[in-house]
């Protein structure tokens, strides 16, 4: 509930002493910045490009007090979101407020304002009132939460506040008996118009939300979330929340964020930078792989694919797609590349001694053991690699013992002789022959022995990792030793003539990336530049178990934020459609598991609807939960023509434009139908349309035509799904998923459009 005038009048006394306190601390930035970059200036002319360590250091300093200027200039518009008061154990009570940025004191440092990361604001998130603790690096703090209370704060002033009593502002709904609840604050922020940026929640973090941001580093979190439930936002927030937390041992370069596509990239781009985070890789998997693999051909993307399945009207051939599509991203493809290592191994063992003549230099036996067991963690080329250097350590010792042999057999010889003929000048000269042939030999044998040496690991050491996948599949002997029982010999075929087309072709299904990422991996080890301290997965449900494993690999300490949502698995043909395989498969019990089913993306009614198809869906999901935001019932139109589709579309996007709304998205199912749709629209409707292409990486319009598959994480004031009917949304577990995924995308509005038939998943409900 909003706060009492006398109360109110407080805080916007408050509000007002900390907005000038921050332009006084800015004005003071201001002028040592000013200092600073002339400094430099002055410096960079007096070194004339010559390295200069007083340059060096002043440089540093700018970079850091430039943006701690640009945090205080920020924080003017809403220096804080939100306040605590609490009473630590035996102590006095103090007030914290808290905010996007922690702001303290220059002079005498004094914190004005908690970062929202902070261990003492996990009391704002998580936090009831009366007796309650928090843990901070020191141990756990105890004590007792009397207020928290939240700001709306807009261009710089304080609109409102409101305190979060146990019972007082806690709105039930009023439709249904243990539906969500919301607070007054949070339900102010959802009613917001959509833009085509994702934004940072810190006001509004929901404590399901905070338990997962504030999980430790080291483990493996996987959750599942609802669609509108904040998976990416909350996994970005975590990111952010890590860095924090673990700022002396982690920073930007030490993360790789994977997305789905390009377009998504670009709607989350801003809110990294918007939260602090810097340097951080954000990359599909396809890019990541083609930047380790240095692929130049093109790359069939898991995009151009679906929608192959989708417009292919022949059900053997999509059935044979979705087969070898599977196989390849499966637990057995990875144990079968596996088994295939070890085959490269064994045909490795038949090099033998390294020799000199008749003399053993390394023994085959010694090579073998520390190949096969003291090695046998590494990577293949490096195991090679290793030994090499190993025996480069001792080989001048093993030439000496050559070269006393060499000593050894011409002192006999010289001994027999003396032995067998008197002296004399014929002795003399034969003893000093057999010297000779001595002296020789042993330079031949050093000499010999270093260039055997290098010949033996010049030909042990190298495995052309970008030529073992194809003979994987097209070595008749791999197939009969590794693959058979365990795979059909016709899909066999079928995947060694699909690989041996695509090289003819220049061209990389994006279902091989994940074994030639492997295989690399094992027989060339993961390139330090690939090697990340944190991964954030995002859309996870859409990735195989196999690519899964090999962004695992990648991570140093199994450190990794898995997101999705297996209701939302279009790509369920070659992704993950059970949390429980791939943690048991891949991570083991060392992962941390939640599950969010509160929305908050869209109204009750959106949900609600879009909840009946989550239903008949194959899966044991819970339904997504609600906030309590009621709206229009998405209404489903019936059209003749694509005329009278473009003109009801004109009147929706009025009423939208009317209700202060802005974005606006016409679904189509595939791209080919988005095409058509545009010119449709081109011909019949009074706005301009935008239709985003399966490269694009930016929305560049409010009004936008999209295929259904490219709305993943996207949201829109008023989505539009365009021909509903029975031939176009089938009863197919894959349309199931594609159309809840689109009726999910909707803030506020939402229509369904169809002609002849409405498609049966919707009409057995909609009656």
């Amino acid at each position: 509930m909003s706060i009492d005038c006398g109360e109110m009048k407080i805080e916007k006394e408050h509000f007002k002493d900390i907005l000038n306190w921050i332009n006084s601390e800015i004005e003071n930035i201001q002028s040592d910045d000013m200092k600073l970059k002339t400094s430099i200036e002055d410096l960079r002319k007096q070194s004339k490009g010559r390295y200069n360590e007083e340059l060096d250091t002043k440089e540093k300093l700018y970079n850091i007090t430039h943006k701690n200027l640009e945090k205080y200039e920020e924080s003017r518009e809403k220096p804080y979101f939100g306040r605590i008061d609490f009473r630590e154990y035996k102590g006095q009570k103090e007030t914290f407020y808290i905010g996007k940025f922690g702001l303290g004191d220059i002079q005498n440092g004094d914190e004005k304002v908690i970062d929202w990361r902070a261990p003492l604001a996990d009391l704002y998130y998580s936090g009831v009132e009366g007796k309650t603790f928090y843990k901070s690096p020191i141990g756990v703090i105890s004590g007792e939460l009397s207020l928290k209370r939240k700001f709306l704060i807009e261009k710089g002033k304080l609109k409102n506040a409101f305190d979060e009593g146990i019972n007082e502002i806690m709105l039930k709904s009023d439709n249904e008996e243990g539906n969500s609840l919301v607070d007054e604050f949070l339900k102010i922020n959802l009613n917001q118009s959509a833009n085509n940026r994702l934004k940072n929640v810190v006001a509004t973090i929901q404590k399901g939300q905070n338990d997962i941001i504030r999980t430790e580093k080291n483990s493996t979190l996987v959750f599942q979330g609802a669609a509108g439930s904040g998976k990416t936002t909350v996994a970005l927030h975590r990111l952010a929340y890590l860095l924090y937390r673990y700022k002396d041992k982690l920073n930007g370069k030490d993360v790789l964020v994977i997305a789905p596509n390009k377009l998504f990239l670009s709607y989350i781009s801003d809110v990294l930078p918007d939260l602090g985070i810097d340097n951080v890789k954000q990359m599909t998997f396809e890019e990541m792989c083609s930047e380790l693999l240095h692929i130049k051909g093109k790359i069939y993307t898991k995009e151009k694919k679906l929608a192959h399945i989708l417009e292919d009207s022949k059900i053997s051939s999509k059935k044979n797609i979705s087969l070898c599509s599977r196989i390849r991203g499966s637990v057995l493809y990875k144990k079968l590349i596996d088994d295939y290592v070890k085959y490269i191994e064994k045909k490795d063992l038949d090099m033998g001694d390294i020799k000199v003549d008749s003399y053993i230099l390394f023994n085959s036996q010694e090579i073998y053991r520390l190949y096969l067991k003291d090695m046998s963690h590494m990577p293949v080329n490096r195991r090679k690699h290793e030994i090499k250097r190993y025996f480069k350590l001792k080989i001048d010792d093993k030439i000496n013992k050559i070269v006393d042999k060499i000593d050894f057999f011409y002192d006999y010889q010289v001994a027999r002789l003396k032995k067998t003929m008197e002296d004399g000048l014929d002795r003399r000269k034969k003893i000093i022959d057999i010297y000779d042939k001595r002296d020789r030999k042993k330079k031949e044998a050093t000499i010999t022995a270093k260039k055997n040496f290098e010949d033996y690991f010049d030909r042990w050491t190298e495995v052309d990792t970008s030529k073992l996948y194809e003979k994987f599949l097209t070595d008749q002997k791999v197939f009969e030793k590794i693959a058979a029982g365990k795979v059909s010999k016709s899909i066999w075929d079928d995947l060694a003539k699909e690989v041996q087309t695509n090289r003819q072709n220049n061209v990389i299904d994006s279902d091989d990336l994940a074994a030639l990422c492997y295989l690399k991996f094992k027989i060339e080890g993961v390139p330090k530049k690939f090697k990340y301290k944190h991964l954030v997965v995002d859309e996870a449900q859409d990735y195989s178990s196999f690519e899964m494993e090999v962004l695992k690999e990648m991570s140093t300490s199994d450190s990794m934020t898995i997101v999705g949502d297996i209701a939302q698995g279009i790509y369920d043909y070659r992704g993950i459609s059970d949390w429980n395989g791939l943690i048991k498969d891949i991570f083991g019990s060392s992962v941390k598991y939640f599950q969010l089913t509160q929305s908050y993306r869209s109204t009750v009614e959106i949900i609600e609807f879009a909840n009946k198809v989550l239903k008949i869906q194959k899966n044991n999901l819970k339904a997504a939960a609600p906030v309590l935001r009621h709206g229009d019932s998405p209404k489903i139109v019936e059209f003749k023509n694509n005329r009278d589709f473009s003109e009801n579309l004109d009147k929706i996007v009025k009423k939208v434009y009317d209700s202060s709304k802005n974005t606006i998205a016409v679904i189509g199912k595939t791209y080919d139908q988005c095409k058509k749709i545009r010119d449709y629209l081109k011909k019949y409707s009074v706005y301009n349309w935008n239709l985003v292409r399966e490269n694009d990486d930016v929305l560049k319009d409010d009004k936008i035509i999209i295929p259904s598959y490219m709305t993943k994480g996207l949201e829109f004031d008023c989505s539009i799904i365009y021909n509903c009917n029975q031939s176009n949304y089938t009863e197919s577990e894959l349309d199931k998923k594609i159309l809840y995924v689109v009726l999910t995308r909707a803030l506020h509005m939402e229509y369904i459009f169809y002609s002849g038939k409405l498609s049966k998943i919707i009409a057995d409900f909609h009656k």
